[in-house]
């Protein structure tokens, strides 16, 4: 069965699937994103990722594409026809196809909408989770608005290859004062030798993860110590336990930073504890 995505009113053929040459997040990537993970056919933290969206678009000035009712049926409906079971939906939001020109295009522009979805391997990603993954650091180089999750990702791109290269999964920036930010498409944690659970605070320099939101609601239902605050690239390596969280990655240990190994260098407790339930505390839809 062929994919298909939804492309400003209409489903397409995935392969056919096209936007105009003069969309502007093409030519400038102005417009957001959100991805949202897919699981038992049902959409999970759908209310978070929504309410994000909303706020990308009011930080960019860019007008909702539509209610959000109806873009809650375009969800399900692209879904529904890539027969998605575990997987992940992705929504992009532009601010419309115009003449290229830095200042906004007139009201009359509409948004331009793109909503794809894709199945994943689950045995396979919990395959890769019990293994655990590297990562690699490197000096933060982003602009300062990385709470808005918009399309330029040019630095997260190059910053993700280079942990690629380096046979890692992911890569944390770091930031002037040698604390990490976040990773490239991901959050960044740590358990301390004292077993407390350790997060940067989102108020600045990252993007506020519903999953990383979920996971730290979990963290106190649990009665597990956490702190949001942040952490050296020094105090990483001398860790109990490191992980990431994403949509894409729920909560995935990490075994290796910069090449040093994390603890024993096996999966840790903590982070393999709030993989299995995290499910359990996340919002999953009904529909």
């Amino acid at each position: 069965m062929s994919r298909i995505a939804y492309v400003n009113g209409r489903y397409v053929s995935h392969a056919l699937a096209s936007v105009h040459i003069e969309d502007r997040g093409y030519q400038f990537a102005d417009g957001v994103y959100e991805v949202c993970e897919v699981r038992d056919g049902h959409l999970v933290d759908e209310v978070g990722h929504l309410a994000r969206l909303r706020r990308s678009l009011k930080e960019l000035s860019i007008r909702e594409p539509m209610p959000e009712a109806s873009l809650k049926l375009v969800l399900r409906e692209t879904i529904r026809r890539n027969r998605v079971r575990d997987g992940i939906v992705y929504v992009q939001v532009t601010r419309g196809v115009s003449r290229r020109d830095h200042y906004f295009p007139p009201a009359s522009v509409k948004p331009a909408l793109v909503v794809t979805a894709r199945s994943m391997d689950r045995a396979k990603t919990e395959a890769g989770a019990v293994a655990g993954v590297k990562v690699i650091t490197l000096p933060e180089n982003r602009w300062a608005r990385v709470d808005i999750k918009t399309v330029g990702l040019l630095p997260n791109v190059l910053a993700k290859q280079q942990a690629k290269d380096a046979g890692a999964k992911e890569a944390w920036f770091v930031d002037p004062a040698g604390f990490v930010t976040e990773g490239g498409s991901t959050n960044a944690w740590i358990v301390t030798k004292d077993g407390i659970i350790r997060t940067r605070p989102a108020e600045s320099g990252i993007l506020r993860g519903i999953t990383r939101t979920t996971a730290l609601r979990m963290a106190r239902d649990l009665q597990m110590r956490f702190e949001e605050e942040p952490f050296t690239v020094e105090e990483a390596k001398a860790a109990r336990e490191a992980f990431f969280t994403a949509a894409t990655a729920i909560v995935t240990p990490i075994v290796a930073i910069d090449g040093q190994t994390i603890g024993d260098g096996k999966p840790g407790p903590v982070a393999l504890e709030l993989r299995r339930r995290f499910h359990e505390f996340a919002e999953i839809s009904k529909d």
